[in-house]
């Protein structure tokens, strides 16, 4: 097979890559240990993908009010960081880079996870979705409306879940701003009512996200920084899409210029939104013109058009994640045109070993 520029070695400034592609983050639910600590199981399962040329955690909480998932790990505490040294040292052995993706799931989460107390969000809006707590997915509930005060201390728990990165030996952080998280719910009017200032206009409901950005730069250099947004999330996780989103987004990745980001990861839509009114349908196509940064995007590539959008010019790299799950040599078997493993869904968020490390690799 000739060689594609999907799979070729890339150079952003002064940072190497073994290829265009990433891993994308995925919830893995596998650290369902007291502590929420990273485990060895986790270390052989990034390590085995890290001939990637970025690996992208799992959704990683900064702080205990943070978490919407069980089993989900964290990088708030001294213990949680240097449990995670075990996973930078095994990708960084097998020649890889891995960044860390903060995630706080504001009102995607339930009481039953915070010991009865709500769990915070810019408004008190329920999103009516889906919560995974010990008996499976529940449904919502109305949130808290965090205070000003609260929302200055989560930036904290950024700023300090970033310095505990950078001890820990990631390469790098993704700030996780899309899929109707924490900072998606604050760009977003479905989500967002608030008056003062960090709600109604576009800049109000941006702030949270460049005010992190700002306390970031005491602890961390901003290129090893990336972003991640879903700019046309509609009708999922309580998202909608409405006239400022959009014109929100735009505005956001606009000024991300300014920051000199290792990247802003793009994810394109994950349901058909052609007949959504201000909706847009091709996120790559629509923000390339916009971001002079790497730009990475995700959801649904394949090999032939993941490299197909990077020499149309669309994208900088590509992230690929239920292929990485089921796939441990996923790059390897792109560059052989050899069949891919089958993901088991059912495996996806369970706290076994059974659809975690063992897929087979094709010398297997």
């Amino acid at each position: 097979m000739s060689k594609i520029t999907l799979l070729q070695p890339y150079t952003f400034k002064a940072t190497k890559y073994n290829n265009r592609m990433a891993m994308a983050p995925m919830t893995r639910s596998r650290a369902g240990n007291e502590g929420n600590l990273a485990t060895a199981e986790m270390a052989i399962y990034y390590a085995d993908r890290a001939a990637a040329g970025l690996l992208i955690t799992e959704g990683t909480v900064v702080s205990k009010k943070a978490v919407g998932f069980i089993n989900v790990p964290g990088i708030y505490s001294k213990e949680q960081t240097e449990n995670w040294k075990q996973v930078t040292h095994a990708v960084h052995d097998k020649g890889g880079k891995i960044f860390v993706q903060l995630w706080h799931t504001g009102r995607l989460s339930h009481p039953e996870l915070h010991n009865g107390e709500l769990p915070h969000a810019p408004s008190a809006i329920n999103p009516e979705a889906k919560a995974y707590v010990a008996s499976g997915f529940i449904d919502t509930v109305t949130p808290k409306e965090m205070t000003v005060g609260e929302i200055k201390a989560t930036i904290i728990d950024f700023k300090n879940s970033a310095k505990n990165a950078v001890e820990a030996g990631f390469d790098g952080i993704e700030l996780h701003a899309a899929n109707g998280y924490l900072f998606h719910q604050f760009f977003n009017g479905c989500s967002n009512a608030r008056t003062d200032e960090y709600g109604g206009s576009i800049e109000n409901k941006a702030r949270i996200l460049f005010e992190t950005l700002d306390a970031l730069k005491d602890v961390i250099n901003y290129s090893r920084v990336g972003v991640r947004l879903n700019p046309s999330m509609h009708g999922v996780q309580g998202m909608t899409v409405d006239k400022d989103t959009i014109d929100t987004h735009e505005y956001i990745v606009n000024r991300l210029n300014d920051y000199g980001l290792a990247y802003v990861h793009l994810t394109e839509p994950f349901t058909d939104v052609s007949e959504v009114p201000y909706a847009v349908t091709e996120i790559a196509k629509h923000f390339r013109p916009i971001y002079k940064g790497l730009l990475m995007i995700n959801k649904g590539f394949t090999k032939e058009t993941g490299n197909k959008i990077i020499e149309d010019g669309y994208a900088d790299m590509v992230a690929y994640g239920v292929p990485f799950i089921a796939n441990p040599d996923l790059v390897a078997r792109f560059e052989k045109n050899a069949p891919l493993n089958t993901p088991d869904p059912s495996t996806f968020y369970t706290f076994t070993e059974k659809g975690y490390n063992d897929y087979p690799k094709m010398e297997a």
